[in-house]
């Protein structure tokens, strides 16, 4: 089911605000305004099975990155610290397909490929497909396209990278937020409000639920923002599942969506099915 589908190029307006926010997409106006469901996924760990910022390594001198650099990392800053290792590998000679093809290697997260299946096979009226990370918008594009997936995605929301003219993967961060839980340069939470907000008041009516598939930490916050008639789908036993679990432990009602872990994207698929049913 490996197709690859073409969209319009996008406009002017819509192409100039990607290089500045990282969003990437059709525009919204354009997507079925009835839809009933909106579905948010993050991407590293989540849809692919790797973190891609890790595996970019692998394009180093040795598939390594000195001490110095590596020192050079301070929590919170982690989009500072990825600007200059690809700096450092554009200077050893890395180019842009040399990091294209080390994208496109990465393994999709178990039952991811036939989760994305079933979305596209659904009624045009069911999901709205959104992608929310903290990695960049040329490794994910360059994963997504390979996947044949590009297209399942009517928005995508990520930091901006474009190589510049001596090409280095320039790296930006996507904002700037209050969140005192979120690394300095994305706040996932910030993200999903002000979609759904603004989809909601251009659409004229709520979605019936909300769905957010994650994995990590970052995607704990925007999780936290769910009503109880939404879903959080956390990978099972990772950070943003033992946080939702310590989270109920320890403030009982402070997280209000239903939480469905998944081992696989086959088990997300489970539960929507019912849901689409009802």
């Amino acid at each position: 089911w490996n197709c690859f589908l073409f969209q319009d190029p996008p406009g002017e307006e819509e192409q100039h605000r990607s290089r500045h926010t990282g969003i990437m997409a059709s525009h919204s106006a354009s997507i079925s305004p009835d839809k009933r469901f909106i579905i948010f996924f993050d991407f590293d760990e989540t849809i692919v099975d790797e973190t891609s910022d890790d595996m970019v390594v692998q394009a180093a001198p040795g598939q390594y990155l000195p001490g110095w650099l590596k020192d050079t990392y301070q929590p919170g800053r982690y989009n500072e610290y990825m600007q200059r290792v690809l700096a450092y590998l554009a200077e050893q000679g890395v180019t842009e397909s040399d990091l294209r093809s080390i994208m496109e290697k990465i393994p999709a997260s178990p039952g991811m490929l036939t989760l994305f299946q079933f979305l596209r096979n659904r009624s045009a009226h069911d999901f709205e497909v959104v992608l929310v990370s903290d990695a960049n918008t040329f490794f994910i594009e360059s994963w997504l396209r390979r996947a044949g997936v590009r297209q399942l995605f009517h928005r995508i929301f990520t930091n901006p990278a474009t190589f510049n003219k001596n090409g280095r993967l320039v790296l930006r961060p996507f904002h700037s937020h209050e969140c005192q839980r979120c690394p300095d340069n994305m706040c996932k939470q910030v993200v999903v409000r002000d979609y759904v907000a603004r989809r909601t008041q251009e659409r004229g009516r709520p979605y019936q639920r909300i769905f957010y598939v994650g994995d990590g930490a970052n995607d704990f916050c925007p999780a936290l923002s769910l009503g109880p008639r939404d879903l959080a789908f956390p990978r099972r036993d990772f950070p943003m599942h033992r946080l939702i679990t310590e989270t109920h432990e320890a403030m009982p009602g402070e997280f209000k969506a239903v939480t469905v872990p998944w081992v696989s994207g086959e088990d997300v698929i489970t539960r929507l099915r019912k849901l689409v049913a009802e």
